[in-house]
């Protein structure tokens, strides 16, 4: 366990760790907590932090009341929005999936629904490419991606990236309640 702070100072922004990270000091991070895992959440248990891990990646959990939880739901709206335009982009779009700005500028160029869906993500920005580095500054600064050349503003999607996968996957709409009419 030789990177305790290290962890604790990228999980407890809500950052993940992941394991096909290119960063070689994030890479090492990984494979020790892949290697003493159950040592790193008794660790973390003891400040109330849950060390959780997903398919390939790692954050942080807490126990939180109702109301929190419902916070935590409109902050997912956002994301909803971000990986409908992004499967929109690219149907593969996922883990390893390799893309630039430039690619993401010309297909907006030729597609106009997925020009709509990211002026509904980023109304205030005004051009293309403005919305287009805001989504990938969110993306970067979650963890679910990472630059791979600066040079060519080249960008790998992480394993962390099926984290926000599976949570959206996991909100069911029922028919009934959508069907429902407020009084």
């Amino acid at each position: 366990m030789k990177y305790t702070s290290e962890i604790f100072q990228r999980l407890s922004n809500g950052k993940f760790i992941s394991a096909n990270s290119i960063d070689p000091m994030s890479h090492a991070i990984f494979l020790d907590l892949e290697e003493h895992q159950q040592e790193y959440a008794d660790y973390y248990a003891q400040i109330d932090f849950q060390l959780c891990a997903g398919d390939g990646y790692f954050y942080f959990s807490r126990k939180e009341q109702k109301m929190t939880v419902e916070n935590k739901l409109q902050g997912l709206l956002p994301w909803i929005d971000n990986l409908d335009f992004l499967k929109a982009y690219d149907t593969s779009f996922d883990v390893g999936t390799q893309f630039n700005l430039a690619q993401m500028e010309v297909q907006l160029g030729a597609n106009l629904e997925l020009k709509d869906k990211l002026q509904n993500i980023f109304p205030d920005k005004v051009s293309n490419h403005d919305k287009l580095e805001a989504l990938v500054a969110s993306l970067v600064g979650m963890g679910f991606a990472e630059e791979v050349n600066e040079i060519e503003g080249l960008y790998q999607v992480t394993s962390a990236f099926h984290y926000i996968e599976n949570i959206i996957d996991c909100i069911n709409i029922s028919e009934e309640v959508s069907d429902e009419i407020p009084e």
